[in-house]
């Protein structure tokens, strides 16, 4: 197997570690909040911690570097056309992405102190929610668009 290809299945794999990941953090953070249950919120945020911090971080080190060996192996430019608008892509869904795994802790530390008083999880937990909700959309569509740009790679 030659570097480029090698290199193009690190990307690709990696590309799908960061969807996969971030559309499965979603999904189960969204299950246990609509449980309601401090319990099994805090239980589910501190699993969606773990897989954010090992998964996704690692994939976010590893796309630019296997993606920028793609451009510079392959002669494209990298800051024009396709790779330049990925780029931004990526980018936005970096602003959003941070702030997330911010709030993702919150809302279990929120959760566990809920948990652990016997009590309902509190308006601060429900308010972080929707912010990490709302920032989720952002991210998830400028995924689409960078893994659309990857296999289309049209002209522009």
């Amino acid at each position: 197997m030659d570097l480029y290809t090698l290199v193009k299945v690190a990307h690709i794999i990696g590309a799908a570690v960061l969807f996969g990941t971030g559309a499965g953090i979603a999904f189960f953070m969204l299950m246990a909040h609509r449980t309601r249950d401090p319990t099994l919120v805090a239980h589910t945020a501190q699993i969606v911690v773990v897989a954010d911090t090992i998964f996704t971080a690692s994939a976010v080190v590893a796309q630019p570097l296997t993606g920028g060996t793609l451009a510079h192996l392959a002669g494209f430019p990298m800051f024009s056309g396709w790779i330049g608008l990925s780029l931004i892509l990526y980018g936005v869904t970096g602003a959003f992405w941070l702030p997330v795994v911010w709030i993702q802790i919150r809302l279990r530390d929120l959760a566990r102190a809920a948990a652990r008083a016997g009590r309902p999880l509190p308006p601060a937990y429900f308010r972080l929610f929707r912010v990490w909700f709302v920032f989720g959309f952002p991210a998830f569509f400028a995924m689409l668009g960078i893994i659309w740009l990857m296999v289309a790679k049209p002209t522009f």
